[in-house]
């Protein structure tokens, strides 16, 4: 005979990604001439749940470095840009008790940049930007289990086999002889 037994766990209830390309518009202090390169660093971001979705807020640095003066002279212009991702979640689990859950993000392609070129008007530099979040919720849930009960005590049949094997076993194995 079977009995069917629900237990409480935590486990991924929820999980969500986002991919996202942006744009933004940086004001450097000089009139560029030309983009030497460009790279992102430093994010940080924190995600929490609202609804059925994960907001990823986080902040990161874009770094330009481009010529001005008729490419006699150079700079690096930097600026923190923040943003918000809004991640949509599918939930796995319809016994999710929404009570208590933590949420986890990680980033599966860090910020970086696509393409920085000069703005049409040559004041400013555009920065096409990438990235990608994921996001779980860890809950608890419930789970059904079958509990076996049967007649047989599995447990009882491996101790006699290891006891069979015990005396089995050569004393003088490891030890060899005794010496004189």
């Amino acid at each position: 005979m079977s009995e069917y037994r629900e237990i409480i766990t935590k486990a991924v209830v929820a999980k969500g990604r986002k991919f996202t390309q942006c744009t933004h518009t940086i004001s450097p202090s000089q009139r560029p001439t030309s983009i030497l390169g460009g790279w992102i660093i430093n994010h940080k971001y924190e995600p929490h749940k609202v609804g059925k979705t994960v907001e990823v807020a986080g902040t990161y640095d874009i770094n330009v470095w481009y010529s001005y003066d008729d490419n006699t002279k150079t700079e690096v212009v930097t600026e923190r840009v923040k943003y918000v991702d809004t991640i949509k979640l599918k939930y796995r689990d319809n016994n999710f008790l929404d009570d208590d859950h933590e949420v986890c993000a990680k980033v599966l392609q860090q910020p970086n940049c696509l393409e920085v070129t000069i703005s049409p008007n040559g004041n400013k530099i555009i920065v096409q930007a990438e990235r990608e979040v994921m996001a779980e919720v860890i809950g608890e849930t419930k789970v059904c289990v079958l509990v076996h009960t049967g007649d047989t005590n599995d447990e009882d049949e491996w101790e006699e086999d290891l006891e069979d094997e015990f005396e089995d076993l050569n004393p003088e194995f490891l030890g060899g002889e005794a010496e004189e």
